[in-house]
């Protein structure tokens, strides 16, 4: 085992199994383990014993609920921020792990049990073998912490279909694993009591032969049943039109999700419709994760990021006082300042020759 207890390593049968261990904080990811785990995977890539890499969560709440905002909300609202500051580093290696979990020469398995929040998504999202439970609940919370969505959230977002991607961006919403499947960030749906059996049968079984015997036919997916709304209202091109189809919509449904973004940071909302629609544009994960490097590292410096943190994680009292307080009062120009380079800071990730 590793002597890192937040991430318990072990290679038996083939498989290099990584374990976060952190379940009081439902496995919340740090520096730290980031680095573990990519430390890892680079090892096992080389490894002829390992054949495929399995990650779980310990505990029955989730595989990870994201990255350790406490530890940024400290960072934001105690240092001048940048590419440097702690967070900056944590992101930067981070990403690094997103973009290789993505090109991973080996099956890389991931059960995504339970919540799987952001850098959860980072980790499980880009594997080549995503499966999900009847407990599982995914999203991209970052909108409503006056954050952007990043760990390549928005590669994914933007190629899910029609405007389902948009949708769970703005609003946050929680992606069950139909709909988890249908938005691209899944493959596969086993009952979670068929978990342990599953893990046994990749120990002596190729990964689609071993799934192959435990997947069901997926749940059906709420989403997908609303996209005739979501296509319809979320296809404008800001988020104030956006808002303004969703509140005169004849589905309460639609009417309830612009109840959900008028909750959320502003600027966020604002950036965040950006970064999707331009991450639609780039050809690569890779460019993706250095647009979403840029806009982490500004919203850093911002106002809402401390705020929201402090609203839903460290104050609790749910009630963030964001600035701008509303979605007119942000400037094009505040926008455009989280995709400004970052000059010899830039993540500059680049994908291997013939991959997109």
């Amino acid at each position: 085992m590793s002597s890192e207890t937040a991430v318990l390593l072990d290679k038996r049968d083939g498989l290099g199994l990584i374990t976060l261990n952190r379940p009081k904080a439902i496995n919340a990811l740090n520096h730290s383990m980031a680095l573990t785990i990519l430390a890892a995977l680079r090892e096992w890539a080389e490894d002829d014993n390992v054949r495929a890499v399995v990650m779980t969560g310990a505990g029955d709440r989730g595989l990870c609920a994201g990255g350790d905002i406490v530890a940024i909300y400290h960072d934001a609202k105690d240092s001048v921020g940048g590419a440097s500051s702690p967070s900056g580093r944590f992101w930067r290696h981070e990403y690094i792990l997103n973009a290789y979990i993505a090109r991973y020469p080996k099956p890389y398995i991931v059960v995504m049990d339970g919540i799987v929040m952001g850098g959860g998504v980072g980790l499980s999202g880009h594997g080549s073998h995503r499966i999900v439970t009847e407990r599982s609940k995914v999203g991209m919370p970052e909108t409503g912490i006056g954050f952007v969505p990043d760990v390549g959230g928005t590669y994914l977002l933007s190629r899910s279909p029609g405007e389902i991607g948009t949708h769970v961006a703005l609003t946050t919403a929680r992606m069950f694993a139909g709909d988890a499947i249908a938005a691209g960030f899944a493959d596969y749906f086993v009952p979670s009591q068929q978990i342990p059996e599953l893990l046994q049968a990749l120990g002596s079984a190729e990964p689609d032969i071993a799934i192959a015997k435990f997947a069901e036919p997926a749940p059906a997916s709420q989403l997908v049943e609303h996209s005739d709304w979501i296509d319809a209202c979320y296809r404008a091109d800001t988020v104030e039109q956006i808002v303004d189809r969703l509140q005169g919509h004849s589905r309460p449904d639609a009417r309830q999700a612009a109840l959900g973004i008028l909750s959320k940071s502003p600027v966020a909302l604002k950036v965040t419709l950006a970064s999707l629609r331009r991450a639609r544009e780039l050809d690569t994960l890779e460019q993706v994760l250095n647009q979403e490097y840029r806009a982490s590292v500004a919203a850093l410096g911002t106002h809402d990021l401390v705020e929201g943190i402090r609203a839903q994680v460290v104050d609790k009292d749910r009630n963030p006082q964001w600035n701008p307080q509303t979605l007119a009062a942000v400037t094009t120009e505040q926008v455009d300042n989280y995709f400004t380079s970052l000059g010899d800071d830039e993540l500059n990730l680049v994908a291997p020759e013939g991959h997109r």
